[in-house]
């Protein structure tokens, strides 16, 4: 939905010219494609832009040398410009905005991407809304958020204080869907008694409408004693952990468990493999449990070597991975 009509519908309107890949979209076929197209508007899930910033930036900025320079007054302003620069050449040096959804952006990364003031943003929505829920253009956005409610939708968040207590987003608008396809059960379940939808997604709202996720109301866990832990918070942290390329947080026998899928293409770059590999995961799950409170520490890890499965906007299939 979100793709036919941002993406389709749109530009279509416009009168923007639309490209299609005529190849499954491998990171070295977009760049080639940016270079050549050299797009205005890119609208992505946050792996490519991951990718390029914990690959070929990241590595760059842990440089005894560039650390240095980066804490030199006015040196460090120069630097961010240069790589902001080489950034936007690498996206086909004609962009105006990236709009990144489909999942949270590493906040890491997205830290970055504001220190040098790229021009993105990060929206959010559901099929079930048209799509659009939240957005803000990339000047007026802030950091860890995806936006404002759209102009024709309200939002609440079911919980005692919106802005302080997490809890679940429901919205109302013109743009919602009158139900499920011949699912009379579902479309009760996801609607209110006075008419709200519940998104299934966890989050706080501030005072001036920027909504702020924590993760799917139907992946967060329970704590020993009832403390509310969310996986994808902790997942975000591993993933910029050295040579981890994406992860799972699961429970298994009330332990936490993280399901590892390596950055195999770097690590074998740098001569690491096999054991090795195995002992810096462990040493990295060390790392992050001295960084998170004891009710939320890792137990133990298990190491992928394939890919985790992916639904069609990148999102890991975790319900595949929750009995492992």
């Amino acid at each position: 939905m979100y793709g036919m009509v941002i993406e389709m519908i749109h530009p279509f309107l416009k009168g923007c010219h639309l490209h299609f890949l005529t190849r499954i979209p491998s990171p070295k076929i977009i760049m080639d494609a940016f270079a050549t197209v050299k797009p205005k508007l890119i609208i992505a899930v946050p792996l490519i832009i991951e990718k390029i910033i914990r690959t070929k930036v990241f590595p760059l900025l842990e440089k005894p040398l560039m650390k240095l320079l980066l804490k030199v007054p006015f040196l460090d302003t120069q630097l961010l410009a240069k790589i902001n620069d080489k950034l936007y050449e690498t996206f086909g040096g004609n962009l105006s905005q990236m709009i990144i959804g489909g999942a949270a952006l590493n906040k890491d990364v997205e830290q970055f991407l504001r220190r040098i003031n790229f021009p993105f943003t990060v929206g959010y929505g559901m099929t079930e809304c048209g799509p659009l829920i939240s957005y803000a253009p990339w000047n007026e956005t802030r950091i860890g958020s995806c936006g404002r409610i759209v102009d024709r939708m309200e939002g609440r968040v079911n919980s005692s204080d919106s802005e302080n207590i997490v809890g679940e987003l429901q919205v109302k608008g013109t743009n919602i869907m009158l139900g499920y396809f011949k699912n009379e059960e579902a479309t009760q379940a996801i609607f209110t008694e006075d008419g709200w939808m519940k998104t299934g997604d966890l989050c706080t709202i501030d005072a001036d409408g920027f909504i702020y996720l924590r993760g799917r109301n139907k992946n967060m866990i329970l704590g020993p004693s009832g403390q509310n832990i969310y996986p994808e918070e902790i997942e975000d942290r591993l993933n910029n952990m050295p040579y981890v390329c994406e992860s799972l947080i699961i429970e298994q026998d009330g332990k936490l468990v993280a399901l590892i899928y390596p950055d195999i293409e770097n690590a074998q770059h740098s001569n690491i493999s096999g054991h090795a590999l195995e002992t810096l995961m462990e040493e990295n799950i060390s790392t992050l449990n001295k960084e998170l409170p004891a009710y939320s520490q890792i137990s133990r890890l298990k190491i992928y070597y394939e890919e985790f499965e992916k639904t069609p906007k990148r999102s890991i299939k975790r319900y595949l991975y929750q009995s492992h």
